[in-house]
């Protein structure tokens, strides 16, 4: 997974970029100020840069000239105009979220960013069962599994989001897509199939009263 530079000088959202960092397997370090994200920068290689514009002794419009080459670039700021996103994406960051976040909106920006840069996860392993997430190829205990695309679907959301509990609305929106006209019942359905499937009776647990989890151990 990812090593993620977190430049957020609010400690408790820092803490919880960095706790969900984590929570689906990326490594991060934390700082709350340009000078000192300048020197990690200098002192450390990431794959992701994730920083407000408004920091202490330097802004993330700055700080983002000493940010290694290739090294991809996300604003997560209260600063909402048109100018400063047009600003920002024109200086070279990959993408511009506007606080305040959805946690799992922000974890999808992140692993799109990565997927575009060839840095995200491409195979995923538990309990014999293997999924390449380029070729979309997944088998249990070798032996090839067929799964319907919106099977699949639902499977890598669950993985890319892997011990965070999703709604199943949310699993809806992003599995069928916004234009998705229908019950969430239908999640169920393809979660229960998921699990006889793949075996994952113990990993995907329900969530009362709200949806699924991934549970995948650190």
């Amino acid at each position: 997974m990812a090593h993620i530079l977190v430049v957020e000088d609010e400690k408790s959202i820092s803490d919880l970029v960095a706790m969900n960092l984590s929570l689906v397997g990326h490594t991060s370090d934390q700082v709350d100020a340009g000078n000192a994200a300048r020197q990690y920068l200098e002192d450390h290689t990431y794959d992701l840069v994730i920083m407000d514009i408004m920091l202490p002794e330097m802004n993330g419009f700055d700080l983002l000239r000493y940010v290694p080459d290739g090294t991809p670039v996300i604003f997560v700021t209260a600063r909402d105009n048109l100018s400063d996103r047009v600003h920002g994406l024109n200086l070279g960051a990959d993408d511009y979220i506007v606080k305040p976040f959805e946690t799992v909106e922000l974890l999808a920006r992140i692993e799109a960013v990565l997927r575009r840069t060839h840095r995200a996860l491409t195979v995923f392993s538990l309990d014999g069962t293997v999924v390449n997430l380029d070729s979309r190829v997944v088998t249990v205990e070798g032996r090839a599994v067929e799964l319907t695309l919106r099977e699949y679907e639902l499977l890598e959301i669950l993985i890319r989001h892997q011990n965070i509990a999703l709604s199943r609305d949310k699993l809806l929106q992003l599995a069928w897509g916004y234009d998705y006209v229908g019950e969430t019942r239908t999640v169920d359905v393809h979660i229960q199939k998921l699990r006889q499937k793949l075996g994952w009776d113990r990993h995907i647990k329900t969530v009362y009263k709200m949806g699924y989890r991934l549970e995948v151990d650190p």
